[in-house]
């Protein structure tokens, strides 16, 4: 899914491109109300957001959570000017972030520094996710809770089936994979939490599921999940992972399914919460 990036820097699936950064926005407001509906922050002053990206859920994070003060990192320049922009065209959030061009494998905060912390489709593009946590859980206050939302890959389903939109799926997720990303991260949060020290894990499978019940966002969904697809196109051709042909044919299923009368949409993916102690 991707919001940014935050350790070392590998090929990125997506690109920094301004419309990949509209992208990001459209994607957290569309995701809003599954990702933040058992989120709570009530409790917390001081909170770290790991990958924030062009600040898509720090403005959703601030919204929602009034007390906070979120510390946004991420590795990449563009993303944090994209941030900057759309953080700073909101006066209502003046003094309520800093924004950190920062490695999530080596942050430059003391320790218990904050008593929250966010993590959402960051994982999925990191080489060690451990080392990410380890840093998140030394920064973190006792008793701090963290939530991570994370990709399952493998859940994705369109029906009617098609061809060219699983070829190129699975090119995707392979080019991901071998770029030493992972796009099945989320089924493992509950183990990667245990063995990073964390306390009192929890998951949950969260869907984005669509059919006739609720035709209207079943097509606005497929339709941004081809510009989710299409985001990737680039550096799918130029590694020669698929061919124009797949892409093509991608695109024209896509809008096959969004215009078909009995379409199926499934997503899948893992929110974790845990503690710091």
């Amino acid at each position: 899914m991707s919001e940014s990036s935050s350790a070392t820097e590998f090929p990125y699936l997506h690109g920094f491109s301004q419309t990949e950064q509209a992208r990001l926005m459209k994607q957290a407001r569309l995701a809003e109300s599954t990702i933040f509906h058992d989120i709570d922050y009530s409790g917390a002053r001081r909170l770290l957001e790991i990958g924030s990206g062009v600040g898509a859920q720090t403005e959703i994070l601030l919204r929602r959570f009034p007390d906070l003060h979120a510390t946004c990192v991420d590795l990449n320049e563009a993303q944090l000017g994209a941030a900057r922009a759309n953080l700073g065209s909101m006066a209502w959030l003046d003094g309520r972030y800093d924004l950190h061009l920062a490695d999530a494998t080596n942050l430059p905060f003391e320790p218990r520094s904050f008593d929250a912390a966010f993590l959402c489709w960051v994982l999925e593009h990191v080489p060690s996710p451990a080392r990410v946590l380890n840093e998140v859980r030394r920064v973190l206050a006792p008793g701090a809770p963290v939530y991570i939302t994370e990709v399952m890959n493998s859940s994705f389903l369109l029906d009617p089936y098609s061809p060219n939109v699983w070829r190129y799926w699975m090119a995707f997720n392979d080019f991901q994979y071998e770029s030493g990303g992972d796009p099945f991260v989320g089924a493992k949060l509950g183990n990667l939490l245990l063995a990073g020290g964390f306390r009192d894990v929890s998951t949950e499978v969260k869907t984005f599921y669509f059919d006739n019940r609720e035709p209207a966002r079943r097509k606005t969904m497929i339709a941004f999940w081809e510009e989710l697809l299409l985001s990737a196109a680039d550096q799918l051709l130029a590694a020669q992972c698929v061919t124009q042909d797949v892409v093509d044919g991608m695109r024209r299923e896509m809008h096959q399914v969004q215009n078909d009368p009995n379409a199926v949409f499934f997503y899948a993916f893992v929110q974790a919460r845990a503690t710091v102690y």
